[in-house]
């Protein structure tokens, strides 16, 4: 049991990452890394969000399919997300305003974040059940997480770098992006 659930870990961050391998999530994963720690953040944000949306959206597909409602997934899922970034919208601005403005935009943006969605339409198309729906869910938000503070910490140290003017702003995120990128793909060929 905790071989597997280790297997799972390893797979769901390091070999078959939400953002790195999946390309999900780019938006704030791009978008939220200026700052280590707004990284930081929001990583932990999605790693909440994704793990109790795997958890409500498998028992809400329960319901659609005892009701032959399936074609309403997408729908349903994503109202379910929404309400779930609702809460951590209003969490976080009562701990902390500071990481509240920080997060900006891109907090609200976990609602149509392509990660948490695909996450939970992967755990239904795979028949996960709820225990692994859930495990899978925190997992793939730790890569996610792992992910966003990796790229944040290689964004930083190239801006801070004598760079060529070319270089600067979007064109030096691609290219920490891919370094992250590269160190992942690395994993790729691990025999689990």
């Amino acid at each position: 049991m905790i071989g597997n659930i280790l297997t799972a870990f390893i797979t769901a961050v390091f070999i078959d990452n939400v953002v790195l391998a999946r390309f999900l999530g780019i938006c704030p994963f791009l978008g939220v890394s200026q700052s280590t720690k707004t990284a930081a953040s929001m990583g932990a944000a999605v790693v909440f969000v994704m793990t109790l949306a795997s958890a409500a959206t498998w028992g809400i597909q329960q319901i659609l399919d005892a009701f032959g409602l399936g074609y309403l997934q997408t729908l349903a899922f994503i109202l379910v997300i929404a309400a779930l970034v609702q809460f951590v919208e209003l969490f976080i601005r009562k701990a902390s305003d500071a990481l509240y403005r920080a997060l900006g935009v891109y907090l609200p943006l976990i609602t149509t974040n392509c990660a948490v969605l695909g996450i939970c339409i992967v755990n239904i198309q795979a028949k996960l059940g709820f225990v692994d729906s859930i495990l899978n869910g925190a997992f793939a938000g730790a890569g996610f997480a792992v992910a966003i503070v990796l790229f944040s910490g290689i964004q930083i140290r190239m801006q801070e770098s004598d760079i060529p003017e070319a270089l600067k702003g979007f064109p030096s995120a691609l290219i920490a992006a891919s370094l992250v990128s590269l160190a992942f793909f690395g994993f790729q060929g691990m025999k689990l």
